[in-house]
């Protein structure tokens, strides 16, 4: 039998741990509106993918500071086909926030100037009109702020709501924001940042050879790329993702769409936990787990097995023909009690 005592009791010092959020909130969705932030505002730690920055831990609420700069780029999408991104902080996705239930924290936005149209950012972690769009609708050359409170524990996604919404998140703008519970998340011994999103291409009438995106192509909802990290191979090769026999690996994943919906599965794996939509509700031995446009989850598993796994949206003709593929890299001696290659046969 696979061995889950470990992250089995690690999922419910979780579950009790946003339980009890739940159940001392009174009439509120989450405590983290009565906990009161301390110290002088830092600036908080963010990541590009697929690094996530270091674990909260049992650290109390405080005030910080998340800067982030939106961007019009040219990138490389798939080969060596060049593509104007749209992005915060120059990556697809966006850099990775962690922060916890509780915290206080000021966004500042400032849109390059370089930059031809208004970006804004809208955080599926904030409670409050538009979760900051209207806050922090920059001009090209212009920076805005706000400060929000962070109430409810999950993995949520952010993105650029400026009209039009479909074409700045079908460039690339979104990333994933972590709100963790009271006491952190149980310990693991790797993590990993990935995100999907569909993208619409045609050739760009202003460079020849470069793509942009098609919005015809988008209303339709067909995609010529549905992509992990914002590049086809991001995961594969010397970017695969890499962990060893007896680690556990948890895995947070977004979907920015704008439209399709992911169907994450690892081949060759079973995710021990999934926290259904990034949320308190754990599910366990799941073998595929869907994920909404604009909508997030954290799956966990302990590698018993050396190899390499294979990560796709298994709705295979995204993987093998638009770009939804990458590998995990498992490191290690062999379990032949787990899973043996070895075969004889017979004439």
């Amino acid at each position: 039998m696979k061995t889950k005592h470990l992250i089995l009791s690690a999922t419910a010092m979780v579950v009790l741990a946003l339980t009890s959020c739940k159940q001392n909130a009174g009439n509120s969705n989450e405590s983290g509106i009565n906990m009161v932030a301390s110290g002088e505002p830092e600036l908080a730690e963010i990541t590009g993918a697929p690094h996530v920055p270091a674990p909260i831990g049992n650290r109390g609420p405080k005030k910080l500071i998340v800067n982030l700069e939106t961007t019009e780029m040219e990138g490389i999408i798939a080969d060596s086909i060049p593509y104007t991104f749209w992005t915060f902080n120059h990556t697809v996705p966006g850099s990775f926030i962690r922060i916890r239930v509780g915290d206080e924290v000021t966004l500042n936005l400032k849109n390059d100037a370089k930059s031809v149209l208004p970006h804004n950012i809208d955080l599926h972690a904030v409670t409050g009109p538009g979760g900051g769009a209207a806050a922090t609708t920059s001009a090209p050359g212009k920076e805005s702020s706000f400060t929000f409170k962070a109430l409810n524990p999950g993995l949520y996604v952010y993105h650029c709501a400026a009209p039009p919404v479909p074409m700045h998140i079908g460039n690339g703008m979104y990333g994933l924001i972590l709100v963790e519970p009271a006491g952190g998340l149980p310990k693991v011994d790797k993590e990993y940042y990935i995100m999907q999103g569909d993208f619409y291409t045609k050739a760009s009438v202003i460079k020849k050879g470069l793509l942009e995106f098609d919005n015809d192509k988008a209303v339709a909802e067909t995609p010529d790329y549905v992509l992990f990290n914002g590049k086809k191979g991001s995961l594969l090769g010397a970017n695969m993702l890499e962990a060893k026999v007896g680690e556990t690996v948890r895995l947070f994943v977004g979907n920015g769409g704008p439209n399709l919906t992911s169907s994450f599965h690892v081949i060759g794996e079973i995710f021990d936990n999934v926290y259904i939509e990034g949320g308190s509700l754990i599910s366990h031995n799941i073998q595929t787990t869907m994920i909404p446009a604009g909508g997030a989850t954290i799956v966990e598993f302990k590698c018993e097995v050396s190899g390499e796994f294979v990560i796709v949206d298994h709705s295979l003709s995204r993987a093998f023909n638009k770009g939804a593929i990458g590998k995990l890299k498992v490191t290690g001696d062999a379990n032949p009690k787990v899973f043996n290659a070895t075969s004889s046969v017979k004439e």
